[in-house]
């Protein structure tokens, strides 16, 4: 998948809002919206939140995950443990990019939990980028990418054909013709890895 489309995925979760309007329920393709009453909290889909609340018309409920505390200490357990800490929610990425950049005001701390989720999200990333290379040299013969999120693979698929390659090209140098069974063998987990966690 390409960034727009993991974008768009991830607008599609829903989040809480109190709008300052009534209306009749709206009908869309994934199902029926509202109805609004001013003043009375209700949950809708996040691309639908932010138009609204570009236009003035809601106020954003965030997310329970979206506190100071919570996320320090989550970040701290990220640093400690070798494995990928399970996050609040799979698009928490999306989440915070549209909430936070657009309705800062609806967020308490928001600059703080902007500066949290982005250094949860560096050191995932570094972690992540660690255990592909181990796996590449051949210091590991699995990739556990239990928790990790669809975005946050994404990150390191644009330098995996070029990592293979050359792992490809020094193994039959070394090696010779028994290497590339070795490199099919790491291409063939790599894929069914990538698989894998895309259906889920």
């Amino acid at each position: 998948m390409e960034p727009d489309e993991l974008e768009f995925i991830g607008e599609n979760a829903t989040i809480g809002v109190i709008p300052n309007f009534n209306h009749d329920p709206i009908y869309l393709i994934s199902g029926a919206v509202g109805p609004f009453r001013g003043g009375q909290p209700l949950h809708i889909p996040l691309w639908l939140a932010m138009h609204l609340s570009q236009q003035q018309k809601c106020r954003i409920v965030p997310p329970a995950w979206m506190d100071v505390q919570l996320l320090e200490d989550l970040k701290e357990e990220e640093k400690r443990s070798r494995n990928f800490t399970k996050m609040p929610s799979e698009h928490y990425m999306v989440e915070a990019k549209l909430v936070l950049n657009t309705a800062p005001e609806d967020v308490p701390q928001s600059d703080e939990i902007k500066t949290l989720i982005k250094d949860i999200w560096d050191i995932r990333c570094a972690k992540l980028r660690t255990t592909t290379d181990m796996f590449l040299k051949g210091e590991g013969e699995m990739v556990k990418l239990d928790n990790v999120s669809i975005v946050e693979l994404h990150t390191i698929r644009p330098f995996l054909p070029h990592a293979m390659d050359l792992l490809s090209r020094i193994q039959q140098a070394r090696k010779g013709p028994r290497a590339n069974t070795t490199v099919r063998d790491h291409s063939l987990l790599m894929n069914s890895l990538s698989g894998s966690h895309s259906r889920h």
